[in-house]
Formats: structure tokens, sequence, C-alpha cells
């Protein structure tokens, strides 16, 4: 590792050398360099942005077939994802999952006070076929974003209303369906926006419904078990019976449905004025969280039901923008916004009548204030944001039978008041030091977070405490320098540091993991954590159609929260639900590092013909308590994506392959999220699918796409996930836009 950033200094210098030799006149500027993005909240060219900054476009998303935002994000190659259950997926940048990167929905911050440290499902419940683009900020964001943004942001974009250039009406209408084999998969979507002048609204509905999916039936020969479907448990004429299962590679309940609207009405009263009303909604059916089905005790499946009740969304935000204003300022961003969130964990031990409910109701609203001024070679944007979070976590135990409710479970959360609170204020400047040559970008945030949590009932665990209460006050900076040789290299230094607070759910949760092994416990003395981040970016374009990146990162850790072994009232296991169960808890530590490497290459000698390759490689280390190095968990194994595509007229086709390198069980932490148990006695085997997608577009409104998946029906599990990831795979979409 101590030779990544000298090597990537030496390239740097050969790099400059070269495009200066080969002559600014001679180079053709690339589209590449003129990409927009809202990194620093207002639209901004990516080559005067030093974060890498990776931009899935609206053709990218159009083009794909994924069935759910998670699977968007993971065929990109560039994200690394996990999965629990079919209905989820938790991204991972540069080593930092969950609530470690920060999730953003057309401005609005996702994340909440009980988004967890470990897995995060939350991605599906945005509409993938509502979006424009989606943009991946890699690295520390905290100076404009805030809390939690520590392996970056992920921010998605919806589509807006559009607005008619004359008096008469501008109406547009899209229409798909799609269907999946190995999930046996239907979705369909409609969407219609009307506009006139001043005045336009977007309306969108989408459904999806998923059945048991199939794993890939070719095996890797060493691993002919793994992942097998044999037994599972089902009701029969009211008694729990293990059932064997007919088709191995069907991974007996998985599916789930989903349902997304969204409404959202632009009010353009002059030049430079918007108001903008964005309302959303999704909602999930009960989904299985597959991974605990298939958990055994003493040789016997455990449950005969695990599964997330509904998981439902509801947003409205306002946001009012004005350009060309008069005054020091030239432009302002205002919004409002509100979320309501309901998640529940719903779970019940074979032959027991008693089905553990346990719902958790999240209320949050937020504010921001964006201005940006251009001055000369100068750019400021400052800003202040806030977020109020208030939560209330409730359990009882419902009779499958009399459907009759007692108490006296533990709930998730604190059964008293949740509070979480956080304020912040910015500045992010850009200064052109030599116009189109030297950028340097520079930045500084300050932020107050407060945390309240009161436990009315500590009889089941016999907590010694009965109220947990924080106040943190945290900074953050950002500096960058930018090098721009010709209009198609770059070259970028950034140092960043990040932080987030720890929230209800790393404080004060209750919660069984590692499939019943082990015990999270509250713990209240928790700090922020922080990160100290270097990077360096190199891309350079050439006249043949090459252009190639590279990008290498440091991330120093501190005050990192980790799951460690821990004692509760002196002991180090207590008895939870009738079992021996070892404690462990949330924890800082001081010492742990993260590094990695990205590379991707994209080639096109003509103009319908290109290939194209992207890899990931990220290296974690935390020091235990005997100062010992220990893997840091969410680390992904090397991953990646290479392909060719072709594009003539009516017709477009990829062929790619994507795939991940092994995982060592010796890289696994002992202690976290990484899932040991739902891999190899070897850890995770590495995996590679082929894949091709084709389209073809039938006049001018009608184009039908048709995709195979994992065409050699590779048997694979990627890793941390606790389900098999689909065998060959056939969809099939038509759309249609008027």
């Amino acid at each position: 590792m101590k030779y990544i950033f000298p090597s990537l200094a030496a390239l740097c210098l050969s790099f400059c050398a070269h495009a200066q030799s080969i002559g600014y006149d001679s180079l053709v500027q690339q589209n590449v360099n003129e990409i927009i993005v809202t990194a620093n909240k207002f639209e901004e060219k990516s080559r005067y942005v030093a974060q890498k900054v990776e931009l899935v476009s609206a053709g990218e998303i159009n083009a794909s077939l994924s069935n759910n935002t998670a699977s968007l994000l993971e065929q990109t190659g560039k994200v690394f994802v996990q999965k629990s259950q079919l209905g989820g997926g938790s991204p991972v940048l540069r080593g930092f999952e969950a609530s470690r990167i920060l999730l953003v929905i057309d401005g609005v911050r996702m994340n909440n006070a009980i988004y967890r440290t470990g897995h995060l499902q939350n991605v599906i419940i945005i509409d993938d076929d509502i979006l424009e683009k989606a943009e991946i900020l890699y690295g520390p964001a905290s100076t404009v974003y805030g809390s939690d943004a520590l392996g970056g942001v992920i921010h998605f974009r919806t589509r807006s209303p559009l607005l008619s250039a004359d008096n008469n009406l501008l109406a547009k209408a899209t229409g798909a369906v799609r269907y999946s084999s190995a999930y046996n998969e239907f979705t369909a979507h409609a969407d219609v926006s009307l506009g006139t002048q001043r005045f336009a609204s977007l309306t969108s509905v989408s459904y999806s419904s998923f059945g048991d999916l199939r794993q890939g039936n070719n095996r890797n020969p060493f691993y002919g078990d793994f992942g097998k479907r044999r037994q599972y448990i089902d009701r029969i004429n009211g008694q729990d019976s293990i059932v064997s299962n007919k088709d191995l590679n069907i991974q007996k309940f998985s599916g789930y449905h989903q349902a997304d609207l969204l409404e959202k009405l632009l009010w353009v009263p002059a030049t430079g004025t918007r108001h903008e009303l964005n309302i959303q909604y999704s909602t999930t059916s009960d989904i299985p969280r597959y991974d605990r089905l298939t958990d055994t005790r003493d040789g016997q499946l455990r449950w005969a039901a695990w599964y997330y009740g509904p998981q439902r969304r509801l947003m409205a935000a306002y946001t009012f923008t004005r350009e060309n204003m008069g005054g020091f300022f030239d432009r302002l961003m205002l919004g409002i916004n509100y979320q309501k969130i309901q998640e529940s964990r719903m779970q019940r031990a074979y032959r027991k009548e008693a089905l553990q409910s346990r719902i958790e109701d999240i209320h949050v609203a937020a504010f921001n204030a964006d201005l940006r001024k251009s001055l000369g070679r100068n750019e400021l944007n400052l800003g202040i944001d806030g977020q109020f979070n208030f939560l209330k976590s409730t359990a009882y135990n419902l009779d499958i039978n009399s459907n009759e409710r007692s108490y006296g479970l533990d709930s998730r959360y604190p059964d008293g008041k949740n509070s979480m609170h956080y304020a912040g204020a910015y500045v992010q400047h850009l200064l052109k030091i030599v116009p189109g040559r030297l950028i340097l970008n520079d930045g500084m945030r300050i932020n107050y977070v407060t945390l309240a949590s009161t436990f009315k009932d500590t009889s089941i665990l016999h907590l010694p405490f009965n109220e947990a209460k924080q106040k943190n006050i945290t900074f953050s900076l950002n500096a960058g320098l930018i090098y721009l040789p010709d209009e198609r290299s770059k070259i970028s230094f950034g140092f960043s540091t990040g932080f987030r607070a720890p929230n209800i759910d790393d404080m004060a949760k209750v919660f069984e993991s590692a499939g019943g092994s082990q015990l999270v416990v509250p713990n209240p003395d928790l700090k922020p954590e922080q990160t100290f981040n270097f990077d360096l970016n190199l891309n350079r374009g050439f006249d043949n159609g090459l252009t190639v990146e590279i990008s290498g990162f440091y991330t120093l850790f501190r005050n990192a929260i980790v799951l460690d072994k821990f004692t509760l009232n002196g002991a180090d296991a207590v008895i939870y639900n009738g079992e021996l169960t070892p404690v462990v808890a949330s924890q800082n530590k001081a010492k742990a590092w993260i590094c990695g490497l990205q590379s991707s290459l994209n080639y096109r000698p003509l103009p319908s013909f290109g290939l194209y390759s992207t890899i990931t490689y990220t290296y974690g280390r935390y020091k235990g308590a005997d100062n010992t190095e220990v893997p840091m968990d969410h680390i992904p194994p090397v991953y990646g994506k290479t392909g060719l595509n072709y594009r003539y007229r009516f017709f477009d086709c990829d062929i790619f392959a994507l795939y991940n390198g092994w995982k060592r069980v010796n890289n696994y932490n002992p202690y976290g999220e990484d899932n040991l148990q739902y891999a190899t006695a070897e850890g995770m085997p590495a995996w590679l699918t082929l894949n091709i997608s084709t389209g073809w577009t039938m006049g001018k409104h009608i184009k039908a796409q048709v995709s195979v998946e994992n065409i050699l029906d590779r048997n694979y599990r990627v890793f941390a996930s606790g389900i098999h990831s689909a065998g060959r795979n056939l969809v099939l979409k038509l759309k249609a836009q008027f």
C-alpha cells in the first residue's frame, strides 16, 4: 500500500510531460469535460471539481434493464452493492456503507436518525424509472453535505416537468413494461408531463412484482452445495412444517411487491424565478429477509417468519430558486421538506405462536438555504441547513392464531422519546488561478448535533441507565488543486475531512446480529467519527479516442465506530431469546485506515463502436484492543466491469462482464457486518458473469429492449450478501414515448 501514491506521483509527472509535448492546439475537446454536476449544490463543470465525480446519465439509465435502483448502481461497475434479500441493495463507496455514505434525492437528505452502519436497503425505495441522472461523489463531502458523507454521496435526480415554449399546451407521456425471467418480475411504469409557458406538472406511477429468485445452476465444483435451498418452513394445517424444496435453485420466500408515486408541480412566474413542489410516495409489501430464513440452530431451520413490514416513505419538498439577483449574490436556492418513514421487522421462531413485531415511525423536517456569487475568477457558495428527527419505536408480540397483542417485548430502539437534530453552515470557494489551467477548490463547515433518547422500560436487559444524550460540535474542510494541461486532460489533488455524528441506531439499539450469534446492546459513550482523506486523480484523453482515468485515495479513519466485544453489567454474555448470547456494542476505535485505487478506460476508435472497462480495489484495517491489525468490515473485494458497445442508427448492443475477486476468510471482520456465516468456509469465491443487452428503436415513439444476463447461468453470491444472485435471466422491455 505504501507504494500507491509514489507510483501515482510518478505517473502524474509523466502524464504532464506527455500532455505538453503533444501540444495544446492539436487536442480535440471531449464531451466528458463539459459534463455538468451539482457536487457543490449549484451546477458546475466537472473539470472544475477536484473531488472525483461519476455521472450516471439519462442515456445510461434508459439503456439499463435493472430491476431497481440498487441494481442500476451495481451494473455501472463503479459501485459495489450488498444484498441481504431480493428487496434490498446496500451501496458501498470506498469501503464505506449505509450510514457512512449519504443518499440524497432531489436535494433532500434521505439519511435519518436510524440509518444503521450495517447494511441498508433504503435505496430501493427510489423509483429508477423516473430518474433523470445520478451523481456519485467519491470521498468525504461533509463540507457541503454535512454528517454521514464519509465515503461519498449518491445524489439521485428525478425528471422535471416540461414547460411549453409557446402558447400551446405541451404534453409528453411515457409508458413502459418490463419482464425478467429469473425474478419472475413484472414492472409497469407511466408518466405524464403537461406544461404551459409558466406552469407544468409531472405525474409518475410505477408498480413492480417480484417472485422467488432463481439462482444460477452452474456451480463451482469446490462449493457445489453453496446456496442450495434444500428446505423451507411452511404453515400446513395450522402448524409449522419443514418442507423439502422441489427446485434447489429457487430461493423460496424472496419475492415482494413495490409501488412508487411522484407528483411535481413547477411554477415560473418570471424569468429566473422557479417554485417547485415535489411529492413522492413509495410503499412495498412485506419483504422477506431471505438470509435469516436460511439460519439454522441445532441443525434445524430457526425462523418460520422473518420479514420487513411494508417500507413506506412519504416526502414533500418545496424549492424556490432565483437567478440574476440584484445585490451581492447572483443565485439563491431555498428549500423546506418533510419526510415520514415507517419501517418494521417481524420475526417468529419455528413452531412458536408469537410473532415478534418491532415498528419504527420517524418524522423528519429539514431546511436549506444556499447562495452563489460569481465574481471575476472567483465563485463563492455558502449556505445553512438543518434536519430534525423524531422517532417512535414500539414492539409487541402478536399471537398468530388469535391476533391478540401482548407487550413486554424489547423495542429495537428506546421506547421513550427519541430525537436527533442538527444544523450547519458552510462556505465553498472556487478560484481560477490561471483560467482554464489551474483551479483551486476550498471550503469549510461547522455543524452542531444533539441526540436524546429515553428508556421507559429497562427491565428486559437490566440496562444501567435510562437515558442517553449527546451534543457535538464538528468541523470539516476541504482543499483541492486542479491542473488542466489541455482540454481533454485533468490532474487533481485533494485533501478533505469528513464526519459522522453518532445517531440513535449507533448509540441505543438492541439487535441480534450475525445470525443470532451475538447481541448488540446500547453504548451511550460514543463520539463522532472523523476521516482525513487524500485524493489523487488523473484523467487523460488521446486523439485516437482513448480516455484513461486513474484515482487513488488514502483515508485515515479516527474514532471509527465498529462492533466489538462488550460487557453489560459486567457480563460478556446475557440470556436473550432463551439463549446465552455474547454481547457486542458499537465502539470508537482510535486508529483505522482505508486506501484504494480505481481505474477506468474508454476507447472509441469509431463513432459507432467502443470498449470500456473499470476496476476498483479497496483495503482497510483498524487496530484492535490488543493493538493487532483487524480487517475493517464493508471492504469489498476487487470488482469491476468490462464491455463492448455498438450503436448504429436504430440498433444498439452492449456485451459486458461483471466480476468480483475473492474475499478470503482472513480478510473478514470477526465482529462486524461481513456476514461470514453466509459464505463458504474459505470466504466468498470470485465470480464473473457474461451479459448482453440490445435495443431497437422502432419509429419515433417505440423502443424494444432485450437482455440476457448471466448467460452462462453462473451460480454466485456477492460478498457480504445473504442471498444468491440471479442465474440466467431473460429481460424484455417495451417503452413508448409520445
